[in-house]
């Protein structure tokens, strides 16, 4: 076998994806944060491989960053975060313009124009957001918990929506548009459920919003999401809504949680890191 194995190593998690002769992906692989040394001995052990099968590894992610060690000792290239996702979103989405939205422990953007990639930004709201507030507010900083809790609440018990505070129309708005997050909480009335519940819409919702805004006046109207977020049941509600307020349409690929991963194996990386 010739199989390129991409590595993105990242805050909240490392992510192992394999491609068999350009074409076929092999995993994915995603753990907690361990070094990539033993990410690549897990996804070898656990996909049957054998060191011969592997023809090179690229490695990307901010664990990645100033590495100058081949990993394991075996042919080891770099390429640059934001590029990786746009190729992983590229591959998983077919579409020639859209703008990627990687939802980390915080959020970045990248433009992609007819295969030319450039980061636009970001903003610090992601699944490190959600984790921190989460263990401020309900005890507990794991997002399938808190995932699980949401499920039971009414994100209405603390959140405000246009159609509450208006008692007509307004153009460009829609009644179920938030006027106000967490506005309710004051009253002391939210269960730990809503609570739950208000924390991803918020997270969310934010990340929706803030791409959209990016883009005012760009032309661009597809959104692609990727990342661990992309795992969360209200991404299946939230942005649909988030669609019907902005006219635009938000993607979530096949690969979406090891996109980046998918994309370094992809690219055959930008510079070799040798001994």
């Amino acid at each position: 076998m010739s199989i390129v194995i991409g590595i993105d190593s990242g805050i909240s998690s490392t992510k192992v994806v394999g491609i068999e002769h350009g074409k076929q992906i092999i995993g994915p692989l995603s753990i907690k944060p361990i070094s990539m040394g033993e990410a690549l001995e897990h996804f070898i052990q656990g996909n049957g491989l054998s060191r011969d099968d592997i023809e090179r590894i690229v490695i990307t992610g901010v664990g990645a960053l100033g590495t100058k060690q081949p990993v394991n000792g075996m042919p080891t290239s770099y390429i640059d975060e934001f590029k990786a996702n746009a190729i992983g979103a590229q591959h998983d989405c077919g579409l020639r313009q859209f703008i990627v939205v990687s939802m980390g422990s915080g959020t970045s953007l990248v433009r992609v124009d007819d295969g030319e990639y450039k980061h636009i930004g970001g903003i610090g709201v992601g699944g490190g957001t959600l984790q921190g507030l989460s263990r401020l507010m309900l005890g507990t900083s794991d997002i399938a918990s808190v995932a699980q809790l949401a499920q039971q609440g009414d994100v209405n018990k603390v959140n405000l929506t246009i159609g509450e505070v208006c008692d007509g129309k307004i153009d460009g708005l829609i009644d179920e548009a938030t006027a106000s997050l967490f506005v309710k909480g004051v009253n002391g009335e939210a269960t730990p459920n809503d609570i739950a519940a208000g924390l991803i819409h918020m997270v969310l919702e934010t990340i929706g919003s803030a791409a959209v805004l990016s883009q005012l006046g760009g032309g661009f109207k597809d959104f692609v999401l990727i990342g661990n977020l992309t795992r969360l049941p209200a991404c299946g509600y939230i942005f649909p809504l988030l669609e019907k307020l902005y006219g635009v349409r938000f993607h979530i690929p096949e690969h979406a949680d090891c996109c980046t991963a998918l994309g370094a194996a992809l690219s055959q990386g930008e510079y070799d890191i040798e001994c």
